[in-house]
């Protein structure tokens, strides 16, 4: 019987008529936000494994309709263990004092996710979003990103430049941590020098909890996904 309940959740997004997104992630990393503690967590197994569940789902829909945004991504297939990240933070990928995420990336990437620049769907009450990018990379695959903002800011600058990109992306190129000083090795006068701070990075496109209930949502990721693949290019 479990193994029945698995495979329904597993390919819940992929049913016509169903959210990408089901209300139950939502309610539970609401929750989950408000209770971040191994205790509250441990309580509540069955409703994190239903949110595993929907977002290998959600990992499964975006391979699935790769094709009409990377075809690399459509050709790698997913691979679940690599699908999205996982709600317990080690100490290195901390961000503040909380021992879970309460948000959760869910990746559609012809590599590694931590190793490769992809594209991604991040599921959290109230900020969910999505485009392309690197946010928590290794050590190795951060000093690749480097060496490659190094060799070629014009690149970047022409991505940044292009029409359906600035639309889509507004902000251009963010983070979600910065150092306050280019790293060692690096020149602060280097055209780069605003990126070489960044402790990985990306663009994103601001979505609703509501519009991920919206079982067309697909069409849209895609529209957001398309212009973010040169930012994927970029960095291959």
């Amino acid at each position: 019987m479990q193994r029945r309940r698995r495979q329904v959740h597993v390919v819940a997004a992929k049913q016509k008529g169903r959210p990408l997104v089901e209300p139950e992630t939502f309610t539970f990393l609401a929750d989950l936000a408000k209770n971040n503690k191994k205790a509250w967590m441990d309580a509540h197994r069955e409703e994190r494994d239903d949110a595993m569940r929907n977002f290998t789902g959600i990992a499964m829909t975006l391979h699935d309709y790769a094709d009409r945004f990377d075809p690399f991504v459509a050709e790698a297939g997913i691979k679940p263990k690599q699908s999205y990240t996982k709600f317990f933070q080690e100490p290195r990928d901390r961000v503040g004092r909380d021992l879970f995420r309460s948000g959760i990336d869910v990746f559609a990437n012809a590599g590694h996710p931590a190793e490769n620049v992809g594209y991604y769907l991040h599921v959290e009450p109230g900020n969910c979003h999505a485009g392309a990018g690197l946010f928590q990379p290794s050590k190795p695959a951060l000093a690749r990103l480097r060496t490659r903002l190094v060799d070629n800011p014009q690149g970047l600058t022409e991505i940044l430049a292009d029409p359906d990109f600035k639309a889509t992306f507004p902000d251009g190129v963010v983070t979600r941590k910065a150092l306050g000083a280019v790293p060692e090795g690096f020149s602060s006068s280097d055209p780069a020098a605003p990126y070489l701070k960044m402790v990985g990075l990306g663009c994103r496109k601001d979505f609703s909890d509501e519009l991920l209930l919206d079982d067309d949502v697909m069409d849209q990721l895609i529209e957001v996904f398309r212009p973010a693949s040169q930012l994927v290019r970029y960095f291959d």
